[in-house]
C-alpha cells in the first residue's frame, strides 16, 4: 500500500523539481477514449478504440500519401498581403504574423508533387490550424498554380479540404478565389486530367461551394463535418429541426453528395485504385 499513499506526513517537493506529464503523451477522443500518442500516430491518427479521425494537417497527409514522404513543395514562400488594410480586434498583418509563428506555415494551404504508389500526383492540402483553414488569395492562387502544374505535366490532381470558409479579412478578394479555382478545375476536366476532392473535418463555407464539391470523385473521411452554413444558421433560416447526423459525411453520402467514405488507413490505396481505373491503367498492388 506504500506505493499508493504516503507513509510520512509533511513531505514537500520544491516547485522547480515537480515533473509534468509531457504534452502529447496521451490523446482523448471526443467519445472519451484515451489513446497513447505514439499508438495514435502509428494508426494514421485514428483512435483504435472508436475509429475517430483526429484532425491532422498537410505534414501528416503528405506522409500518408507520398511514397517515403518524399515530395517537392510548390510555391513554398507565397504569403498573403493586406490590400484592404483590414483591422478587427487586431490588424490582419499581425494576425498573419502570429499564425505563421505559431504554426510554422506561410498560409492555410500547401501544395506539392511527389510519387504515390510509384506514380506522380499533385496534392493541395489545407491546414485548419492556420486561421481556421480560411480561404484567402494565397489559398486560391496556390491551388490555381498547382492545377496549372498538373495541367502542364498531365498529372492527376487532389485537393484535401479542411476549412472554415472564406477569409473575412480579405472580403471580396477571398470570394474571387471560388471562381478562380473552379475555372482551373474546369480546365483539368477539359484536358481529361483526373481531379479528386477529399473532404475532411471540417469542410465548410466557400470551400464547399467551390473546389471541394467539384471533383471527378468526391470522397470524405468518416464523421467529417461538411456543409455550407453551420447547423444553427440552417435551423434558424428554415425554422425546422434538422435530420439526425445532418452535415456529416455519412448523411451526405446517403444524399448523393459524396461518392464514398474512406478510412485514413485505406486512403492511399483507394485514391490510386481510382486513378488507375479512370485512366484505364493496370491496377497497382
Amino acid at each position: 500500500m506504500a506505493w499508493f499513499k504516503r507513509t510520512q506526513k509533511g513531505i514537500q517537493t520544491p516547485t522547480e523539481q515537480k515533473k509534468d506529464v509531457p504534452k502529447g503523451l496521451w490523446y482523448k477522443s471526443p467519445t472519451g477514449k484515451i489513446v497513447d500518442a505514439e499508438q495514435l500516430e502509428s494508426n494514421f491518427y485514428v483512435s483504435p478504440e472508436d475509429g475517430y479521425h483526429v484532425r491532422i494537417g498537410s505534414n501528416e497527409y503528405f506522409k500518408i500519401l507520398f511514397d517515403d514522404n518524399k515530395f517537392k513543395e510548390l510555391d513554398k514562400g507565397m504569403t498573403a498581403k493586406d490590400p484592404l488594410d483590414f483591422e478587427d480586434t487586431k490588424k490582419y498583418t499581425d494576425r498573419l504574423k502570429a499564425a505563421q509563428e505559431k504554426t510554422g506555415l506561410k498560409d492555410a494551404v500547401r501544395t506539392a508533387v511527389g510519387k504515390s504508389k510509384g506514380k506522380e500526383l499533385v496534392i493541395a492540402c489545407m491546414d485548419f490550424k492556420f486561421v481556421g483553414g480560411s480561404m484567402g488569395s494565397v489559398v486560391g492562387e496556390k491551388i490555381a498554380r498547382a492545377a496549372d502544374y498538373a495541367l502542364k505535366n498531365k498529372l492527376p490532381f487532389m485537393i484535401i479540404s479542411k476549412s472554415g470558409g472564406a477569409r473575412m479579412q480579405e472580403a471580396a478578394l477571398s470570394l474571387m478565389q471560388l471562381a478562380k479555382t473552379s475555372v482551373k478545375l474546369a480546365q483539368l476536366a477539359n484536358a481529361k486530367i483526373p481531379y479528386i476532392s477529399l473532404c475532411t473535418d471540417p469542410t465548410t463555407g466557400g470551400t464547399t461551394a467551390s473546389f471541394a464539391m467539384l471533383g471527378d470523385i468526391n470522397i470524405s473521411e468518416p464523421g467529417a463535418l461538411i456543409g455550407f452554413a453551420g447547423p444553427r444558421v440552417v435551423k434558424d433560416t428554415t425554422g425546422k429541426d434538422l435530420p439526425k447526423d445532418f452535415q456529416t459525411a455519412e448523411f451526405l453520402k446517403e444524399k448523393g453528395f459524396l461518392d464514398f467514405i474512406v478510412k485514413r488507413s485505406e486512403l492511399k490505396d483507394k485514391v490510386n485504385l481510382y486513378l488507375d481505373l479512370i485512366q484505364n491503367q493496370p491496377v497497382r498492388k
